[in-house]
């Protein structure tokens, strides 16, 4: 018999406790033993969960419990969980955590303090897609070339709405807050840092990467509008938020923002709240992983899945996937340095000189356009809609604050990088 302590008895916790009852049968089977939840912790002992478990306030309750096996961390927040995993692992026992904020600052420390117990985190990173598993185990004969993701369920049903029905990004957020897939405070989400969140494990994963959240490019979708994607339309794009991974020489670009990718690759395909991820290995070519990213049931699954693995072992595999410092070393890319091509909304006034002034500062700043259109946005004004061809971010940065000081613009320019 394993037994489970569940520390943080939300929506997913309730799903976890209501999965290993419901399916009791299967998972014993696949695990060879029973596993059952003892107690669970809750900060709210007035609310009714509707579980036939020990429910209390205190998480000592669990942490102190000899007979408990396995704890599962579902607080949310990064420094309070942080403190209760160490202690959990401390005590020897393992660790199964859906907590992608807790990973994403400190899953380094967290690898050196596990060692041989196990800890497990499948959920953390797109919900009921088993993408940890995948790279950690099912590619672990591969460098990996690539990693491209939509792993923000909440962007992409946004993106898709926009896209398809025409909706506009406020009209759209509010829907989305209407419907749970967005939080009254949306910034986590829209910003893009919940799937930067995601990004730092992989990449910790693929390529031995000690980086956090402080340390990479992260942009949202906050400033995509219907000008960007009837433009992106015409010249056969749509527009996702990404997360990409990506490894050229001993250096490693980590990044997170809106993209305009081509309608042809399969990952721009994904649309709704569903989530996917490219993953290019040198040996195995490009492989793709589809599923619900979020949702209680989706997050419990992978969160119930890694039970039984420990359950079937009592030992993980290496946290962070592997045992000994990779060879050659690779470093994280300076965010300046990376290249892309760009496309950009520029809203001018209507009048004579304008484009002649806009080249000029595209030319002074080592930028080609490949494709411009101008299309009127009231009477006295109009959005040029451009795009270039590969450039370096730094130059794309710097022209975009000359571009904003010439007295004819009339709003902040609004870039978007091509993939």
């Amino acid at each position: 018999m394993i037994k489970v302590g569940i520390i943080g008895v939300g929506t997913v916790g309730t799903s976890v406790a209501q999965i290993l009852k419901d399916n009791a049968d299967v998972i014993s089977a696949r695990a060879g033993c029973d596993i059952e939840v003892k107690t669970g912790v809750v900060k709210n002992l007035n609310k009714d969960r509707g579980l036939d478990i020990v429910i209390t306030d205190n998480v000592d309750d669990v942490l102190n419990d000899s007979e408990i096996d396995i704890v599962v961390e579902l607080m949310g927040g990064v420094e309070e969980p942080f403190e209760v995993v160490k202690k959990a692992l401390k005590s020897g026992k393992a660790v199964v955590t859906a907590n992608k904020a807790l990973l994403a600052y400190h899953r380094y420390e967290l690898a050196e303090l596990a060692q041989d117990i196990a800890f497990e985190y499948e959920a953390a990173v797109a919900g009921g897609i088993p993408i940890i598993n995948a790279l950690r185990d099912g590619l672990s004969a591969n460098h990996i070339e690539s990693i491209m993701g939509i792993m923000n369920g909440t962007c992409n049903y946004m993106m898709t709405e926009m896209t398809n029905n025409g909706v506009d990004y406020d009209a759209i957020l509010k829907e989305a807050q209407d419907l749970g897939y967005a939080e009254a405070d949306p910034t986590f989400d829209v910003g893009g840092f919940d799937a930067a969140h995601k990004l730092l494990i992989l990449a910790s994963i693929a390529y031995g990467i000690d980086a956090k959240p402080e340390d990479i490019l992260i942009e949202g979708i906050e400033n995509v509008s219907s000008d960007d994607i009837a433009f992106a339309a015409e010249f056969g794009y749509a527009i996702k938020l990404l997360t990409i991974a990506k490894k050229d020489k001993n250096e490693v670009e980590l990044r997170v923002h809106a993209c305009l990718i081509s309608q042809d690759e399969m990952i721009a395909k994904i649309d709704g709240v569903m989530n996917g991820v490219s993953v290019v290995g040198d040996k195995v070519g490009e492989t793709l992983y589809y599923g619900p990213g979020a949702g209680g049931d989706a997050t419990a699954s992978a969160v119930v899945a890694n039970i039984i693995d420990i359950a079937r072992s009592g030992k993980s595999t290496p946290m962070l996937g592997f045992n000994r410092p990779m060879e050659g070393k690779l470093t994280l890319k300076p965010t300046d340095e990376i290249t892309s091509k760009y496309y950009l909304r520029i809203n001018v006034s209507d009048k004579a000189g304008v484009l002649a002034s806009i080249t000029k500062v595209f030319e002074d700043n080592n930028i080609s356009v490949e494709t411009m259109l101008q299309r009127p946005a009231d009477e006295n004004s109009a959005n040029l809609l451009i795009s270039t061809h590969i450039a370096l971010e730094r130059d794309i940065q710097k022209m975009m604050k000359d571009i904003e000081a010439l007295s004819f613009v009339n709003l902040t320019p609004v870039m978007i990088r091509i993939v």
